[in-house]
């Protein structure tokens, strides 16, 4: 690729306008990808940097499957840069795979997407995730309560009614604990037993039921706490 002739200067040596975080904030789309990558990079030699990346790859869709020793290797890229960079990498394939319809195959999996819509908010949300036969989720979750800081009252019905209508297999409950704590109360454990046997009834299975804190998730069927024990 072509060195820009901006590339020779040091960051701080350029007008404001041309520098890449001024560009970045006046229009991203605009930004080629030498400014892109120095925008994440930082740093008085950025763009230096970011032109050894795209020499050294010679595309972005390469640079973007690079792991971190490999990044490491050109000049200028330490193990905080490359560790920016493969976060920007991640982070677009994240929000690519959230289009999708996620296939939850564990607990985490569960937790993990959840969580961006539940866990920092200061209400507690009772949520309902609809899942297919090939545990795909199916739309996006259903939100049925937003409670006080301390309790979301649910009715069981209310629980099944979207998953009756798009023939769902089974869901998986969920609810945030506003005080970052996600150790289930006894009115969560017998909420969930209530809703393994309603959903035996409808043939439609209560897979879990996640609690979600600040950093931390509890599943209660990991905690074999779904039904009563027998």
């Amino acid at each position: 690729m072509a060195a820009d002739a901006s590339s020779d200067l040091a960051v701080h040596m350029l007008p404001l306008r041309e520098t890449p975080a001024y560009r970045v904030r006046a229009d991203v789309s605009a930004c080629n990808s030498m400014e892109l990558l120095a925008a994440v990079i930082g740093g008085p030699h950025a763009l230096r940097t970011a032109e050894r990346l795209l020499s050294r790859f010679g595309a972005m869709s390469a640079l973007s499957r690079a792991q971190l020793p490999e990044l490491t290797q050109v000049y200028g890229v330490g193990p905080q840069t490359a560790t920016r960079l493969l976060a920007a990498f991640e982070l677009p394939r994240r929000a690519e795979a959230d289009t999708c319809d996620p296939v939850i195959r564990s607990p985490a999996d569960a937790a993990d997407w959840l969580r961006p819509r539940l866990a920092h908010t200061e209400q507690e949300h009772f949520a309902v995730l609809l899942l297919n036969a090939r545990n795909r989720i199916i739309g996006d979750p259903v939100d049925l309560v937003r409670g006080s800081v301390s309790t979301a009252q649910v009715r069981v019905a209310e629980v099944f009614r979207d998953a009756i209508r798009v023939n769902a297999i089974g869901v998986i409950v969920c609810h945030n604990h506003p005080s970052g704590d996600p150790s289930p109360s006894p009115e969560d454990v017998a909420l969930t037993r209530a809703l393994v046997q309603a959903g035996q009834l409808l043939g439609i299975e209560v897979m879990d039921h996640i609690v979600l804190g600040y950093q931390r998730f509890v599943s209660l069927k990991e905690r074999g706490l779904l039904t009563e024990p027998g």
